[in-house]
């Protein structure tokens, strides 16, 4: 552990991501819904293919092969972790936690925390402000983050306005003490239960949906019930992100003590193509510092933004040194920002 001179800080190491082989691609939603075109769906959402669980895989399925991935491609001892935080709001079971079967999965050490966090879009800066908080308070060393959703098996059939944006997948970030230099910072965490009822999964759940959420029933959509049926309100979700997006990056602003002007890369998560543009027009931020990552995976919910800075890194867009945004915003109403001083 660091020294009384030297305060611990965690800084992330290395990212990786996994996406299902199964494949639904626009041309198969085009056939299913003939007054979508192919184009109209790519140039709506900027999604072109997203990866669909299987029948028999599920997120800690997901998270466990982005874990050995991760592993694989960075070098990583897996006796190194001492916790994992998975954030995921499709575990395979109300109990146990998802976490908990992922450790057995990775064959990890017994001695290893493990906790689920059920948040989505936003659910990867909380999983990173939680891992800070481990290792800065030096409960830990090392902590493996974890997202993991398979929103297919929640989605109707028929309904199309989300069956065009969601994709299954998940990544894995590792998050280690830094050489005593602020590399995560700035966060700032917001929520708004009242928008609870416009983006909500209202099968399957303990709770009766009609209590909290009538017009996500199915039988007031015109749907047959496939025991789930995500529901989203499109405008509803649109209009909050366009109301606390701008506001958030200016408290992260604030909060660093910087400008719009010294931030290197804006990294949000990658809902569609339509609402990120009109964010991105909205704060005046300039297309080359906007990294758009989601043709071929869809909206993972909260696997977006790690998944965008693995291909950002890959494409030789995120470089050392960098200050990075992240921005995450959706379900709950939930959202939450940071900064990265980005090191690996």
């Amino acid at each position: 552990m660091s020294g009384a001179n030297a305060p611990t800080k965690a800084r992330i190491a290395a990212t990786s991501y996994f996406l299902p082989e199964q494949r639904l691609t626009n041309a198969e939603l085009s056939a299913q819904f003939p007054e979508w075109t192919v184009e109209k769906i790519a140039s709506k959402t900027g999604i072109r293919s997203r990866g669909i669980a299987g029948d028999e895989e599920f997120s800690s399925h997901l998270a466990t092969k982005a874990a050995e991935i991760l592993f694989l491609e960075h070098g990583i001892d897996r006796d190194t972790i001492d916790y994992i935080v998975l954030c995921t709001q499709s575990p395979d079971f109300y109990m146990p936690a998802t976490a908990c079967i992922v450790q057995g999965n990775l064959g990890l050490s017994s001695r290893v925390g493990a906790s689920d966090i059920s948040l989505g879009c936003s659910g990867y800066i909380y999983a990173l402000g939680l891992a800070k908080g481990l290792i800065e308070s030096e409960q830990v060393q090392t902590v493996l983050v974890l997202t993991a959703d398979t929103y297919s098996k929640f989605i109707n059939d028929k309904d199309k306005s989300v069956r065009t944006i969601f994709g299954d997948g998940a990544s894995a970030t590792l998050v280690t003490q830094s050489a005593a230099t602020e590399e995560l910072f700035a966060f700032s965490y917001g929520t708004d239960g009242s928008g609870a009822r416009n983006l909500i999964v209202p099968g399957g759940g303990l709770r009766p949906a009609d209590s909290l959420a009538p017009k996500a029933l199915p039988t007031s959509r015109e749907l047959v019930s496939n025991g789930f049926d995500l529901y989203m309100d499109g405008p509803e979700i649109f209009n909050f992100t366009l109301r606390v997006v701008p506001s958030s990056v200016q408290r992260i602003l604030e909060k660093a003590s910087m400008t719009l002007e010294d931030i290197d890369l804006f990294v949000f998560h990658q809902a569609n193509q339509y609402m990120l543009e009109h964010l991105r027009k909205k704060l005046g931020v300039d297309e080359a510092r906007f990294y758009v990552s989601m043709e071929n995976s869809g909206n993972t919910v909260s696997s977006t933004i790690p998944i965008a800075l693995t291909e950002a890194q890959k494409a030789g867009v995120l470089k050392p040194g960098m200050a990075v945004m992240l921005l995450g915003f959706g379900v709950g109403y939930s959202w939450g920002g940071m900064i990265v001083r980005w090191s690996n």
